[in-house]
Protein backbone atom coordinates (compact mmCIF):
# COMPACT_ATOMS: atom_id res chain seq x y z
CA UNK A 1 0.00 0.00 0.00
CA UNK A 2 1.25 3.46 -0.85
CA UNK A 3 1.68 5.95 1.99
CA UNK A 4 1.50 9.68 1.63
CA UNK A 5 3.51 12.39 3.32
CA UNK A 6 2.07 15.89 3.53
CA UNK A 7 4.87 18.42 3.22
CA UNK A 8 2.50 21.29 2.57
CA UNK A 9 3.33 22.86 5.91
CA UNK A 10 6.93 23.25 4.92
CA UNK A 11 7.83 26.75 3.68
CA UNK A 12 8.31 27.07 0.00
CA UNK A 13 11.82 27.33 -1.25
CA UNK A 14 12.98 29.12 -4.31
CA UNK A 15 15.58 27.38 -6.40
CA UNK A 16 18.82 29.39 -6.59
CA UNK A 17 18.96 31.57 -9.63
CA UNK A 18 20.82 30.06 -12.47
CA UNK A 19 24.49 31.01 -12.42
CA UNK A 20 25.20 34.30 -14.13
CA UNK A 21 27.72 32.41 -16.18
CA UNK A 22 25.04 30.66 -18.23
CA UNK A 23 26.26 28.16 -20.75
CA UNK A 24 25.02 30.05 -23.76
CA UNK A 25 26.95 33.15 -22.65
CA UNK A 26 30.26 31.45 -22.15
CA UNK A 27 32.41 32.20 -25.15
CA UNK A 28 35.80 30.70 -25.67
CA UNK A 29 38.40 33.27 -26.41
CA UNK A 30 42.05 33.40 -27.02
CA UNK A 31 44.24 36.13 -25.96
CA UNK A 32 47.92 36.43 -25.58
CA UNK A 33 48.68 39.14 -23.19
CA UNK A 34 51.61 41.35 -23.74
CA UNK A 35 53.54 42.48 -20.71
CA UNK A 36 52.05 45.31 -18.81
CA UNK A 37 53.82 48.51 -18.94
CA UNK A 38 53.39 51.23 -16.50
CA UNK A 39 49.76 51.93 -15.80
CA UNK A 40 47.88 53.29 -18.77
CA UNK A 41 45.37 55.38 -16.96
CA UNK A 42 47.60 56.76 -14.20
CA UNK A 43 47.37 60.40 -13.32
CA UNK A 44 50.26 62.63 -14.26
CA UNK A 45 52.56 63.28 -11.32
CA UNK A 46 52.15 66.96 -11.98
CA UNK A 47 48.42 66.86 -11.35
CA UNK A 48 47.46 68.43 -8.04
CA UNK A 49 43.93 67.29 -7.23
CA UNK A 50 44.41 68.31 -3.57
CA UNK A 51 43.50 71.83 -4.56
CA UNK A 52 40.00 70.60 -5.30
CA UNK A 53 39.38 69.65 -1.68
CA UNK A 54 38.86 72.11 1.10
CA UNK A 55 38.77 69.80 4.13
CA UNK A 56 41.99 68.59 5.87
CA UNK A 57 40.77 64.98 5.69
CA UNK A 58 40.49 65.08 1.90
CA UNK A 59 43.87 66.74 1.62
CA UNK A 60 45.48 64.07 3.78
CA UNK A 61 44.00 61.23 1.74
CA UNK A 62 45.14 62.88 -1.47
CA UNK A 63 48.67 63.39 -0.17
CA UNK A 64 48.90 59.67 0.64
CA UNK A 65 47.72 58.74 -2.86
CA UNK A 66 50.32 61.01 -4.43
CA UNK A 67 53.07 59.08 -2.65
CA UNK A 68 52.23 55.92 -4.64
CA UNK A 69 54.29 55.48 -7.80
CA UNK A 70 51.99 55.67 -10.80
CA UNK A 71 53.02 54.21 -14.18
CA UNK A 72 52.33 56.29 -17.25
CA UNK A 73 52.18 53.70 -20.03
CA UNK A 74 52.64 50.08 -21.06
CA UNK A 75 54.90 50.54 -24.08
CA UNK A 76 58.13 49.43 -22.39
CA UNK A 77 56.58 46.26 -21.02
CA UNK A 78 54.82 45.44 -24.28
CA UNK A 79 58.04 45.86 -26.21
CA UNK A 80 59.73 43.39 -23.87
CA UNK A 81 57.08 40.66 -23.67
CA UNK A 82 55.25 40.79 -26.99
CA UNK A 83 57.90 38.70 -28.85
CA UNK A 84 57.09 35.72 -26.58
CA UNK A 85 53.48 35.61 -27.78
CA UNK A 86 52.53 33.44 -30.76
CA UNK A 87 49.54 32.90 -33.02
CA UNK A 88 48.42 29.28 -33.27
CA UNK A 89 46.71 27.85 -36.34
CA UNK A 90 45.45 24.26 -36.53
CA UNK A 91 44.04 22.05 -39.28
CA UNK A 92 41.79 19.07 -38.63
CA UNK A 93 39.37 16.90 -40.50
CA UNK A 94 35.82 17.79 -39.66
CA UNK A 95 33.82 14.96 -38.16
CA UNK A 96 30.49 14.17 -39.68
CA UNK A 97 27.57 14.53 -37.30
CA UNK A 98 25.95 11.24 -36.36
CA UNK A 99 22.45 12.73 -36.39
CA UNK A 100 20.50 15.83 -37.31
CA UNK A 101 19.17 16.80 -33.87
CA UNK A 102 21.63 19.61 -33.38
CA UNK A 103 24.37 17.48 -31.84
CA UNK A 104 27.80 18.42 -33.15
CA UNK A 105 30.26 15.59 -32.76
CA UNK A 106 33.10 17.91 -33.64
CA UNK A 107 32.79 19.73 -30.32
CA UNK A 108 36.01 19.34 -28.31
CA UNK A 109 34.13 19.36 -24.99
CA UNK A 110 32.35 16.71 -22.97
CA UNK A 111 28.65 16.34 -23.84
CA UNK A 112 26.47 18.42 -21.56
CA UNK A 113 29.24 20.70 -20.29
CA UNK A 114 28.67 24.49 -20.37
CA UNK A 115 31.36 24.99 -23.01
CA UNK A 116 29.95 22.20 -25.17
CA UNK A 117 26.50 23.79 -25.05
CA UNK A 118 27.95 27.15 -26.05
CA UNK A 119 29.80 25.42 -28.90
CA UNK A 120 26.54 23.98 -30.22
CA UNK A 121 24.59 27.22 -29.75
CA UNK A 122 26.99 29.79 -31.18
CA UNK A 123 29.32 27.76 -33.38
CA UNK A 124 32.88 26.60 -32.97
CA UNK A 125 35.33 28.49 -30.78
CA UNK A 126 38.20 30.44 -32.25
CA UNK A 127 37.38 29.81 -35.86
CA UNK A 128 36.05 26.24 -35.82
CA UNK A 129 32.75 25.73 -37.61
CA UNK A 130 29.58 25.19 -35.64
CA UNK A 131 26.74 22.77 -36.35
CA UNK A 132 25.27 25.05 -38.97
CA UNK A 133 28.55 25.15 -40.92
CA UNK A 134 29.26 21.48 -41.47
CA UNK A 135 30.56 20.55 -44.87
CA UNK A 136 31.10 17.32 -46.69
CA UNK A 137 32.61 14.25 -45.13
CA UNK A 138 36.32 14.63 -44.41
CA UNK A 139 36.44 18.36 -45.13
CA UNK A 140 39.49 20.03 -43.58
CA UNK A 141 38.65 22.92 -41.26
CA UNK A 142 40.92 25.48 -39.64
CA UNK A 143 40.96 27.03 -36.22
CA UNK A 144 43.09 29.68 -34.60
CA UNK A 145 44.13 30.79 -31.17
CA UNK A 146 47.07 32.18 -29.25
CA UNK A 147 49.90 30.96 -27.07
CA UNK A 148 53.27 31.93 -25.63
CA UNK A 149 56.74 30.47 -25.27
CA UNK A 150 57.82 29.33 -21.82
CA UNK A 151 61.36 28.25 -22.77
CA UNK A 152 63.99 29.18 -25.34
CA UNK A 153 63.94 25.69 -26.89
CA UNK A 154 60.40 26.09 -28.21
CA UNK A 155 58.00 24.84 -25.55
CA UNK A 156 54.81 26.90 -25.60
CA UNK A 157 51.49 26.98 -23.73
CA UNK A 158 48.04 27.30 -25.29
CA UNK A 159 44.52 26.02 -24.59
CA UNK A 160 43.48 22.41 -24.95
CA UNK A 161 40.41 23.48 -26.93
CA UNK A 162 42.66 25.22 -29.47
CA UNK A 163 44.75 22.15 -30.41
CA UNK A 164 42.58 19.21 -29.32
CA UNK A 165 42.17 16.79 -32.22
CA UNK A 166 44.42 18.81 -34.54
CA UNK A 167 46.13 17.01 -37.42
CA UNK A 168 48.53 19.89 -37.99
CA UNK A 169 49.66 22.76 -35.77
CA UNK A 170 51.48 25.84 -37.04
CA UNK A 171 52.58 28.88 -35.08
CA UNK A 172 53.51 32.36 -36.21
CA UNK A 173 55.89 34.42 -34.13
CA UNK A 174 55.73 38.15 -33.54
CA UNK A 175 58.29 38.76 -36.29
CA UNK A 176 56.14 36.92 -38.85
CA UNK A 177 58.03 33.61 -39.04
CA UNK A 178 56.04 30.39 -39.28
CA UNK A 179 56.97 27.07 -37.65
CA UNK A 180 55.46 23.62 -37.32
CA UNK A 181 54.63 22.47 -33.80
CA UNK A 182 53.65 19.18 -32.22
CA UNK A 183 51.34 18.63 -29.29
CA UNK A 184 53.25 17.30 -26.26
CA UNK A 185 50.25 16.86 -24.01
CA UNK A 186 46.82 18.24 -23.14
CA UNK A 187 44.66 18.47 -20.03
CA UNK A 188 40.95 18.81 -20.66
CA UNK A 189 40.07 19.47 -17.02
CA UNK A 190 42.01 22.75 -16.93
CA UNK A 191 41.86 23.43 -20.69
CA UNK A 192 45.66 23.64 -20.99
CA UNK A 193 48.00 22.25 -23.64
CA UNK A 194 51.77 22.12 -24.10
CA UNK A 195 53.20 22.26 -27.62
CA UNK A 196 56.78 22.10 -28.93
CA UNK A 197 57.91 24.26 -31.84
CA UNK A 198 60.47 22.69 -34.14
CA UNK A 199 63.25 24.54 -35.94
CA UNK A 200 64.59 26.95 -33.35
CA UNK A 201 66.54 27.09 -30.10
CA UNK A 202 66.58 30.73 -29.09
CA UNK A 203 62.95 31.78 -28.85
CA UNK A 204 62.01 34.71 -26.59
CA UNK A 205 59.94 33.35 -23.71
CA UNK A 206 57.78 34.59 -20.85
CA UNK A 207 58.04 33.76 -17.15
CA UNK A 208 55.08 32.46 -15.17
CA UNK A 209 54.43 34.61 -12.09
CA UNK A 210 55.06 33.17 -8.63
CA UNK A 211 52.53 35.19 -6.66
CA UNK A 212 48.81 35.75 -6.98
CA UNK A 213 47.50 38.98 -8.48
CA UNK A 214 45.46 41.34 -6.35
CA UNK A 215 42.07 42.62 -7.36
CA UNK A 216 42.69 45.97 -9.00
CA UNK A 217 46.15 45.11 -10.39
CA UNK A 218 46.86 46.12 -13.97
CA UNK A 219 46.77 43.35 -16.57
CA UNK A 220 47.81 43.23 -20.24
CA UNK A 221 46.43 40.74 -22.72
CA UNK A 222 48.27 40.01 -25.96
CA UNK A 223 46.94 37.65 -28.58
CA UNK A 224 45.46 36.88 -31.96
CA UNK A 225 41.81 38.08 -31.84
CA UNK A 226 39.84 37.17 -34.95
CA UNK A 227 43.13 36.22 -36.64
CA UNK A 228 44.41 39.79 -36.66
CA UNK A 229 47.75 38.87 -35.14
CA UNK A 230 49.60 40.43 -32.22
CA UNK A 231 47.10 42.67 -30.45
CA UNK A 232 47.53 44.29 -27.03
CA UNK A 233 44.73 45.28 -24.65
CA UNK A 234 44.85 46.52 -21.06
CA UNK A 235 42.62 46.40 -18.01
CA UNK A 236 42.59 45.34 -14.39
CA UNK A 237 42.04 42.19 -12.36
CA UNK A 238 38.33 42.31 -11.58
CA UNK A 239 37.99 39.24 -9.34
CA UNK A 240 39.63 35.95 -8.42
CA UNK A 241 38.52 32.42 -7.61
CA UNK A 242 35.74 32.49 -10.19
CA UNK A 243 33.70 29.34 -10.85
CA UNK A 244 32.15 29.42 -14.34
CA UNK A 245 30.69 25.92 -14.20
CA UNK A 246 33.29 24.28 -16.38
CA UNK A 247 34.45 21.72 -13.82
CA UNK A 248 35.57 21.04 -10.24
CA UNK A 249 38.93 22.77 -10.80
CA UNK A 250 37.51 26.16 -11.74
CA UNK A 251 39.56 28.89 -10.04
CA UNK A 252 39.71 31.59 -12.68
CA UNK A 253 41.09 35.10 -12.54
CA UNK A 254 38.53 37.54 -13.93
CA UNK A 255 39.93 40.44 -15.97
CA UNK A 256 38.39 43.29 -17.93
CA UNK A 257 41.13 43.64 -20.55
CA UNK A 258 39.26 43.17 -23.88
CA UNK A 259 39.68 39.62 -25.22
CA UNK A 260 37.83 37.98 -28.09
CA UNK A 261 37.72 34.81 -30.16
CA UNK A 262 41.23 33.94 -31.22
CA UNK A 263 42.72 35.06 -27.88
CA UNK A 264 42.35 31.57 -26.36
CA UNK A 265 45.63 30.32 -24.95
CA UNK A 266 47.22 33.77 -24.81
CA UNK A 267 48.88 35.16 -21.69
CA UNK A 268 47.67 37.80 -19.26
CA UNK A 269 50.71 39.77 -18.12
CA UNK A 270 51.21 41.72 -14.90
CA UNK A 271 53.21 44.95 -14.64
CA UNK A 272 56.38 42.96 -14.01
CA UNK A 273 56.03 41.42 -17.46
CA UNK A 274 55.23 37.99 -15.97
CA UNK A 275 52.30 35.78 -16.94
CA UNK A 276 49.62 35.88 -14.24
CA UNK A 277 47.25 33.66 -16.22
CA UNK A 278 46.25 32.01 -19.49
CA UNK A 279 43.11 33.44 -21.10
CA UNK A 280 40.54 30.77 -21.80
CA UNK A 281 36.95 32.08 -21.81
CA UNK A 282 34.79 35.18 -21.91
CA UNK A 283 31.30 35.99 -20.71
CA UNK A 284 29.34 37.63 -23.49
CA UNK A 285 25.76 37.92 -24.74
CA UNK A 286 26.98 38.52 -28.30
CA UNK A 287 30.22 36.54 -28.55
CA UNK A 288 32.34 39.70 -28.42
CA UNK A 289 34.16 41.30 -25.51
CA UNK A 290 32.02 43.01 -22.87
CA UNK A 291 34.79 43.34 -20.32
CA UNK A 292 34.49 39.97 -18.56
CA UNK A 293 37.18 37.42 -19.35
CA UNK A 294 38.66 34.48 -17.45
CA UNK A 295 42.27 33.36 -17.10
CA UNK A 296 43.76 30.18 -15.67
CA UNK A 297 46.06 31.18 -12.76
CA UNK A 298 49.83 30.86 -13.24
CA UNK A 299 50.24 28.44 -10.33
CA UNK A 300 47.80 26.02 -11.98
CA UNK A 301 49.62 26.41 -15.30
CA UNK A 302 52.97 25.60 -13.68
CA UNK A 303 51.69 22.39 -12.09
CA UNK A 304 49.92 21.15 -15.22
CA UNK A 305 52.68 22.08 -17.70
CA UNK A 306 55.36 20.36 -15.60
CA UNK A 307 53.45 17.07 -15.78
CA UNK A 308 52.63 17.47 -19.47
CA UNK A 309 56.30 18.02 -20.25
CA UNK A 310 57.37 15.06 -18.13
CA UNK A 311 54.84 12.45 -19.24
CA UNK A 312 52.35 14.04 -21.64
CA UNK A 313 49.41 13.76 -19.24
CA UNK A 314 48.30 14.91 -15.79
CA UNK A 315 47.87 12.66 -12.74
CA UNK A 316 45.75 13.94 -9.88
CA UNK A 317 45.14 12.78 -6.36
CA UNK A 318 41.80 11.11 -5.64
CA UNK A 319 39.98 10.10 -2.48
CA UNK A 320 36.90 8.62 -4.12
CA UNK A 321 33.96 10.62 -2.81
CA UNK A 322 30.99 12.37 -4.33
CA UNK A 323 30.83 15.74 -2.60
CA UNK A 324 28.51 18.73 -2.47
CA UNK A 325 28.57 22.19 -0.89
CA UNK A 326 27.50 22.76 2.71
CA UNK A 327 24.65 25.26 2.45
CA UNK A 328 23.36 27.23 5.41
CA UNK A 329 20.35 24.90 5.66
CA UNK A 330 22.58 21.83 5.61
CA UNK A 331 24.90 23.39 8.20
CA UNK A 332 21.92 24.07 10.46
CA UNK A 333 20.59 20.53 10.13
CA UNK A 334 24.03 19.14 11.04
CA UNK A 335 24.48 21.50 13.97
CA UNK A 336 27.38 23.35 12.36
CA UNK A 337 28.04 27.00 13.22
CA UNK A 338 29.32 27.89 9.74
CA UNK A 339 28.47 26.68 6.24
CA UNK A 340 31.99 25.47 5.45
CA UNK A 341 33.66 22.27 4.33
CA UNK A 342 32.64 19.61 1.82
CA UNK A 343 29.71 17.27 2.47
CA UNK A 344 30.25 13.66 1.44
CA UNK A 345 27.15 12.61 -0.47
CA UNK A 346 28.50 9.14 -1.12
CA UNK A 347 31.92 7.47 -0.88
CA UNK A 348 32.84 5.36 -3.89
CA UNK A 349 33.00 1.66 -3.20
CA UNK A 350 36.56 0.47 -2.58
CA UNK A 351 37.86 4.03 -2.90
CA UNK A 352 40.47 5.46 -0.48
CA UNK A 353 37.83 7.34 1.53
CA UNK A 354 35.54 4.32 1.94
CA UNK A 355 38.47 2.17 3.03
CA UNK A 356 39.43 4.81 5.60
CA UNK A 357 35.94 4.81 7.12
CA UNK A 358 34.47 8.01 5.64
CA UNK A 359 30.70 7.72 5.30
CA UNK A 360 27.81 9.54 3.65
CA UNK A 361 26.90 12.61 5.68
CA UNK A 362 30.46 13.25 6.87
CA UNK A 363 31.81 16.75 6.33
CA UNK A 364 35.51 17.13 5.43
CA UNK A 365 36.63 20.33 7.16
CA UNK A 366 40.40 20.41 6.60
CA UNK A 367 43.24 18.75 4.68
CA UNK A 368 46.63 18.47 6.38
CA UNK A 369 45.55 21.12 8.86
CA UNK A 370 44.44 23.62 6.21
CA UNK A 371 40.72 24.54 6.46
CA UNK A 372 38.47 23.54 3.55
CA UNK A 373 36.24 26.44 2.59
CA UNK A 374 33.94 24.54 0.25
CA UNK A 375 33.60 21.51 -2.03
CA UNK A 376 35.48 23.17 -4.92
CA UNK A 377 38.44 23.95 -2.69
CA UNK A 378 38.60 20.32 -1.54
CA UNK A 379 38.58 19.13 -5.16
CA UNK A 380 41.37 21.54 -6.12
CA UNK A 381 43.45 20.71 -3.04
CA UNK A 382 43.25 16.94 -3.47
CA UNK A 383 43.61 17.21 -7.26
CA UNK A 384 46.81 19.19 -6.81
CA UNK A 385 48.44 16.38 -4.83
CA UNK A 386 50.27 13.39 -6.25
CA UNK A 387 48.69 9.93 -6.21
CA UNK A 388 50.24 7.84 -3.43
CA UNK A 389 50.63 10.80 -1.06
CA UNK A 390 49.36 10.40 2.51
CA UNK A 391 46.94 13.06 3.73
CA UNK A 392 45.28 13.85 7.04
CA UNK A 393 41.61 14.79 6.86
CA UNK A 394 39.60 16.37 9.66
CA UNK A 395 36.04 15.10 9.42
CA UNK A 396 32.80 15.96 11.19
CA UNK A 397 31.20 12.54 11.71
CA UNK A 398 27.72 12.44 13.27
CA UNK A 399 28.40 15.61 15.19
CA UNK A 400 31.85 14.56 16.39
CA UNK A 401 35.26 15.62 15.06
CA UNK A 402 37.64 12.89 14.01
CA UNK A 403 40.91 12.60 12.10
CA UNK A 404 41.27 10.25 9.13
CA UNK A 405 44.59 9.35 7.48
CA UNK A 406 44.49 7.90 3.99
CA UNK A 407 46.64 7.36 0.91
CA UNK A 408 45.49 9.12 -2.23
CA UNK A 409 44.57 7.11 -5.29
CA UNK A 410 44.84 8.36 -8.87
CA UNK A 411 41.91 10.24 -10.36
CA UNK A 412 40.49 8.11 -13.19
CA UNK A 413 40.75 9.70 -16.63
CA UNK A 414 37.21 8.70 -17.44
CA UNK A 415 34.10 8.40 -15.35
CA UNK A 416 32.52 4.97 -15.45
CA UNK A 417 29.00 5.01 -16.82
CA UNK A 418 26.36 4.03 -14.30
CA UNK A 419 23.13 2.36 -15.18
CA UNK A 420 20.20 4.61 -14.36
CA UNK A 421 18.48 2.08 -12.14
CA UNK A 422 16.03 4.62 -10.79
CA UNK A 423 14.51 6.00 -13.97
CA UNK A 424 11.82 3.34 -14.07
CA UNK A 425 11.62 2.84 -10.33
CA UNK A 426 8.12 4.23 -10.16
CA UNK A 427 6.74 1.45 -12.36
CA UNK A 428 4.45 -0.92 -10.59
CA UNK A 429 3.78 1.47 -7.69
CA UNK A 430 0.38 2.79 -6.81
CA UNK A 431 0.01 6.42 -7.77
CA UNK A 432 -2.53 7.10 -5.05
CA UNK A 433 -5.15 9.79 -5.26
CA UNK A 434 -4.45 13.32 -6.40
CA UNK A 435 -5.08 15.09 -3.13
CA UNK A 436 -4.72 18.91 -3.00
CA UNK A 437 -1.79 20.24 -0.93
CA UNK A 438 -0.08 16.81 -0.95
CA UNK A 439 3.70 17.24 -0.91
CA UNK A 440 4.68 13.83 -2.19
CA UNK A 441 3.61 10.22 -2.14
CA UNK A 442 6.07 7.50 -1.17
CA UNK A 443 6.19 3.73 -1.02
CA UNK A 444 8.73 1.29 0.47
CA UNK A 445 11.50 0.70 -2.04
CA UNK A 446 11.20 -3.06 -1.79
CA UNK A 447 7.61 -2.81 -3.03
CA UNK A 448 8.57 -0.98 -6.25
CA UNK A 449 10.19 -2.86 -9.11
CA UNK A 450 13.76 -1.75 -9.80
CA UNK A 451 14.00 0.54 -6.77
CA UNK A 452 16.20 -1.71 -4.68
CA UNK A 453 15.70 -2.75 -1.07
CA UNK A 454 16.67 0.41 0.82
CA UNK A 455 14.68 3.55 1.49
CA UNK A 456 11.34 4.81 0.25
CA UNK A 457 10.49 5.66 -3.34
CA UNK A 458 8.84 8.92 -4.34
CA UNK A 459 5.91 7.87 -6.52
CA UNK A 460 4.24 11.26 -6.95
CA UNK A 461 5.16 14.92 -6.37
CA UNK A 462 2.84 17.91 -6.31
CA UNK A 463 4.51 20.38 -8.73
CA UNK A 464 3.52 23.31 -6.47
CA UNK A 465 4.79 21.77 -3.25
CA UNK A 466 7.92 22.45 -1.20
CA UNK A 467 9.13 18.98 -2.18
CA UNK A 468 9.04 19.88 -5.89
CA UNK A 469 10.79 23.19 -5.24
CA UNK A 470 13.57 21.31 -3.46
CA UNK A 471 14.08 19.14 -6.55
CA UNK A 472 12.27 15.96 -5.54
CA UNK A 473 10.85 14.05 -8.46
CA UNK A 474 9.11 10.77 -9.18
CA UNK A 475 11.50 7.84 -8.89
CA UNK A 476 13.81 9.42 -6.30
CA UNK A 477 14.70 7.17 -3.41
CA UNK A 478 14.91 8.70 0.08
CA UNK A 479 17.54 6.73 2.00
CA UNK A 480 17.95 8.76 5.18
CA UNK A 481 16.09 11.49 7.04
CA UNK A 482 17.83 13.32 9.86
CA UNK A 483 20.73 10.86 9.77
CA UNK A 484 18.48 7.82 10.22
CA UNK A 485 17.74 5.18 7.60
CA UNK A 486 14.10 5.01 6.55
CA UNK A 487 12.09 2.28 4.87
CA UNK A 488 8.50 3.42 5.44
CA UNK A 489 6.54 6.65 5.31
CA UNK A 490 5.97 6.37 9.05
CA UNK A 491 9.72 6.46 9.68
CA UNK A 492 10.00 9.57 7.51
CA UNK A 493 7.26 11.30 9.53
CA UNK A 494 8.91 10.27 12.77
CA UNK A 495 12.29 11.67 11.69
CA UNK A 496 10.67 14.98 10.69
CA UNK A 497 8.83 15.13 14.02
CA UNK A 498 12.08 14.51 15.90
CA UNK A 499 13.81 17.36 14.04
CA UNK A 500 10.95 19.70 15.00
CA UNK A 501 11.18 18.61 18.62
CA UNK A 502 14.90 19.46 18.57
CA UNK A 503 14.00 22.95 17.29
CA UNK A 504 15.87 22.49 14.03
CA UNK A 505 15.08 24.80 11.15
CA UNK A 506 15.53 22.06 8.56
CA UNK A 507 15.91 18.31 8.26
CA UNK A 508 18.56 16.68 6.09
CA UNK A 509 17.52 13.95 3.67
CA UNK A 510 19.85 11.73 1.68
CA UNK A 511 18.31 11.12 -1.73
CA UNK A 512 19.37 8.77 -4.50
CA UNK A 513 18.54 9.99 -7.99
CA UNK A 514 19.83 8.80 -11.35
CA UNK A 515 22.36 6.48 -9.74
CA UNK A 516 23.91 9.23 -7.60
CA UNK A 517 23.31 10.37 -4.02
CA UNK A 518 22.87 13.90 -2.74
CA UNK A 519 21.73 15.59 0.45
CA UNK A 520 18.72 17.89 0.48
CA UNK A 521 17.95 20.19 3.42
CA UNK A 522 14.19 20.53 3.74
CA UNK A 523 13.11 23.53 5.86
CA UNK A 524 10.67 22.85 8.68
CA UNK A 525 7.64 24.97 9.49
CA UNK A 526 7.56 26.58 12.92
CA UNK A 527 4.92 25.50 15.39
Amino acid sequence: MTDRIDLSNLPSYRQPRRSVFSARRLALMASVVAGLGAAVYGFSPSTSPADLFSSPAHAQVNNEVRKVERPIGFADIVERVKPSVISVKVNMKEKTASNDDGDDSSSPFQPGSPMERFFRRFGGPDGFPGPGMRGGRGRVVQGQGSGFFISADGYAVTNNHVVDGADKVEITTDDGKTYTAKVIGTDQRTDLALIKVEGGSNFPFAKLADGKPRIGDWVLAVGNPFGLGGTVTAGIVSASGRDIGNGPYDDFIQIDAPVNKGNSGGPAFDTNGEVMGVNTAIYSPSGGSVGIAFSIPANTVKSVVAQLKDKGSVSRGWIGVQIQPVTSDIADSLGMKKAEGALVAEPQANGPAAKAGIESGDVITSVNGEPVKDARELARTIGGMAPGATVKLNVLHKGQDKVVNLTLGQLPNTVEAKADTDKDSGKGASRGTDVPKLGMTVAPANSVAGAGKEGVVVTEVDPKSAAAERGFKEGDVILEVGGKSVSTAGEVREAISTARTENKNSVLMRVKSGGQSRFVAVPLAKG
